[in-house]
């Protein structure tokens, strides 16, 4: 279970608490896919992430906007849901693309409906129905996010 993990999430506490773990061993630089149908999980796991980093407002899915910024504890960190993007050029235009540099983590719901204009994940997460909660599939694809996944590992 080192560079890849599944875990059991029984409820709602569960997955904000992964999203906790997470949010100790994500760095700046780092890219994260979130995969799951509607209502997986995906928003409440970056709730979770971004609650331990010591963020107090309110934490919504940027379905709408396309992307959330949040400045926490230093970090540059971008929420991105692109379940109703549509149009390429909207991604240039507004410039979505600078977001994903050595300081920001981008942590991106939907990411197939944008897979051409991101940069490859350093992480996978998939969010999918089990019983009454969900199983969580974490899995690698880069050094750092292996490295990332090794250290989530001593927290389990």
């Amino acid at each position: 279970m080192s560079e890849n993990f599944t875990l059991a999430l029984a409820d709602e506490a569960a997955t904000l608490a992964l999203g906790a773990k997470f949010a100790h061993v994500l760095a700046p630089g780092m890219t994260v896919y979130l995969h799951g149908d509607l209502g997986a999980g995906k928003t409440t796991l970056v709730r979770g992430l971004l609650r331990a980093l010591g963020h107090a407002g309110k934490v919504k899915s940027p379905t709408y906007t396309l992307v959330e910024p949040y400045t926490v504890s230093r970090l540059h960190l971008y929420h991105f849901d692109l379940y109703r993007f549509v149009d390429p050029e909207e991604w240039d235009a507004a410039g979505f693309r600078d977001y994903f540099n050595p300081e920001s983590l981008c942590l991106v719901e939907w990411p197939e409906k944008a897979r051409e204009l991101l940069p490859a994940p350093d992480i996978d997460v998939r969010l999918q129905p089990e019983g009454q909660g969900r199983r969580a599939i974490a899995s690698a694809n880069t050094d750092s996010g292996k490295q990332c996944l090794k250290k989530l590992n001593v927290v389990f």
